[in-house]
């Protein structure tokens, strides 16, 4: 007497994940990405400058992320299969936790470089730095602003975001040292700054890679409350119980639910199963943003028979 039932239209990752919408942003902020590593390497070698250097450095793994991002959009995009229902969806999510190692890899060789030039320090050329840190400044203010909006609904944009971000406040780091350097001549300014360049990656990469890794271990959104479905749920009428409620997110902007509903059987004989599930329907709907529902309606005791492993 179960029945399986599907609400609202189907999932946006179906036809578009929430990152496919910032596709072409993504693009353009990976142009200017590489043109500005090219930039600083050269500004680096010129000023000897191991904080444009490092700059430089986390350009080219923001490239490289952008380009995994941009991959990921490719393949959770394509049409999904018999094999693969879901598509490729979670490609954007693996991105997401791939830019993570990235980032975190890039943080600790820039803090090894710096504790190396406070051992053997360089003769920086603070104009140069300054002015080579401008121009960075200028590119990654850019391609945060590209970026801004994207990042507020999919994790994969948010990974390419938060390695921008850190490009900005590492061009800032570069223009404070440059002028430390230009107005004290203290050198280890430099390698100052690039530690406080590392330190700006991890924090925001850790709860990144906390949320990429809560969606592979279909963790509940943060946004949905379980406790709050469940009221939801049972002030249907003719709803009973319910059990079996999982919430979970395939990829970013795409939640799912899958709930058993116990139902009495003089609801079911008066209204029917479709007027119920409507009414679930509308329920979840206006409360939750959960656009893909999957309710089992069930008899009182029907729960007793199933197989252990649903629970």
């Amino acid at each position: 007497m179960g029945a399986g039932h599907d609400h609202g239209v189907p999932p946006r990752g179906l036809t578009g994940t929430a990152a496919a919408a910032h596709r072409n942003r993504l693009r353009w902020a990976l142009v200017i990405t590489l043109t500005m590593m090219v930039v600083q390497i050269t500004g680096g070698l010129l000023a000897d400058s191991l904080a444009l250097v490092a700059d430089a450095g986390h350009m080219a793994t923001d490239a490289l992320g952008l380009g995994m991002s941009l991959l990921a959009i490719h393949f959770a995009n394509r049409p999904t299969s018999e094999r693969r229902t879901y598509g490729f969806a979670r490609a954007e999510i693996l991105a997401a936790l791939a830019n993570c190692l990235l980032l975190l890899g890039v943080g600790g060789y820039i803090a090894y470089e710096a504790v190396q030039r406070f051992v053997t320090p360089a003769a920086t050329q603070g104009g140069l730095m300054l002015l080579f840190g401008a121009v960075g400044l200028v590119a990654n203010t850019v391609s945060l602003a590209l970026l801004l909006g994207g990042q507020r609904e999919s994790l994969n944009v948010r990974g390419a975001f938060l390695e921008v971000l850190a490009d900005t406040l590492g061009s800032v780091a570069v223009l404070l040292s440059a002028g430390i350097i230009m107005l004290t001549g203290w050198q280890a300014a430099d390698p100052v700054a690039s530690l406080v360049i590392g330190a700006m990656i991890v924090p925001r990469t850790v709860r990144l890679a906390r949320e990429a890794l809560d969606v592979l271990l279909e963790a509940a959104p943060k946004d949905v409350d379980l406790a709050e479905v469940r009221t939801h749920i049972l002030s249907v009428r003719g709803v009973l119980d319910l059990h079996d409620l999982h919430v979970w997110t395939i990829t970013s902007g795409m939640p799912v639910l899958s709930v058993h509903i116990v139902v009495s059987q003089d609801t079911l004989d008066a209204v029917g199963h479709g007027r119920i599930l409507h009414e679930l329907q509308e329920c979840l709907g206006e409360h939750f943003d959960v656009e893909h529902c999957t309710f089992q309606l069930e008899p009182h005791g029907h729960a007793a028979h199933e197989a252990r492993l649903c629970h």
